[in-house]
């Protein structure tokens, strides 16, 4: 299908963004790398008169490494966070999850703002976000604030951002050296959801786990975490297992996904107790 006829708009900064989705209101929708708007668009299952593109806004892209926290712009893609080696040294775990998004093509043009920002259950970069504890900052009328990737989630689609409110950047902060990190992902084929996938940090005396595609939010579980700093394994997926909440859908009845859900958390934790030190 062709998508419905709407008003194109280009701004050069994130106020005069901000000011044209106050202009129109439930009208305009902004779009960044497209890989979830456009489809939706060609559906006609997203219906605006105003298309906010944010590509030339220069403050929303870049990556900052300091010595406590790594600031990423909403626009920078899966590449740039898959290629740029300060990033890789600082946060590795980033770059294990990113190679695992979609395909080189998508990987391209995706951005990791609007795979936050999107509120989509199946995206791999919010329950990374909620194990690394990081911050998104959203710009909005009334200025900028900040809001925890734990608190950010509310249901599919729906999240802490308001609908004149941009996701701006991510500010996330450095794991202590030693820390041991793995990103597992179960798929059926290239470029699907996850049936399952499980972020993991874990090392001196501390863990943070959250888990992809088995709710209508990402899942980071604190109880999950407690336990696998204390050692308990077995604790740890047990509490994971209790917080998540999967339906049954093409990749899977319930059961199944659990199952599946289970082996993957175990992986990725043998891996990152493998690399902690």
């Amino acid at each position: 299908m062709i998508p419905a006829g709407f008003e194109y708009h280009r701004p050069s900064d994130i106020a005069s963004a901000v000011s044209i989705l106050q202009e129109h209101g439930d009208e305009a929708r902004v779009i960044a790398g497209g890989h979830s708007l456009i489809p939706m668009m060609k559906l006609r299952m997203a219906d605006m008169g105003h298309l906010i593109d944010l590509q030339d806004i220069d403050a929303l892209k870049g990556i900052e490494i300091g010595s406590d926290a790594v600031t990423i712009g909403a626009m920078v893609t899966q590449h740039e966070l898959i290629t740029h080696e300060g990033l890789s040294n600082a946060v590795p775990l980033i770059k294990e999850a990113a190679l695992l998004i979609a395909d080189p093509q998508v990987r391209y043009m995706g951005t990791v703002g609007g795979n936050v920002a999107n509120g989509d259950p199946g995206n791999d970069m919010p329950g990374l976000m909620q194990c690394l504890n990081a911050r998104f900052e959203l710009s909005g009328p009334d200025g900028v604030r900040a809001v925890a990737a734990r608190e950010f989630y509310e249901a599919a689609y729906f999240t802490a951002r308001d609908d004149e409110e941009i996701l701006t950047r991510i500010t996330i902060p450095v794991p202590a050296s030693g820390t041991g990190y793995a990103y597992e992902k179960q798929k059926r084929k290239i470029g699907d959801y996850a049936t399952a996938a499980a972020a993991v940090m874990t090392g001196g005396g501390t863990a943070s786990v959250a888990m992809t595609n088995l709710a209508d939010t990402p899942i980071w579980s604190d109880a999950a975490g407690a336990a696998l700093a204390a050692g308990d394994v077995d604790g740890c997926v047990s509490a994971m297992m209790g917080a998540i909440d999967p339906v049954a859908d093409n990749r899977g009845p319930i059961e199944f996904k659990k199952h599946v859900a289970a082996v993957i958390l175990r992986r990725a934790i043998a891996r990152a107790q493998s690399r902690a030190s």
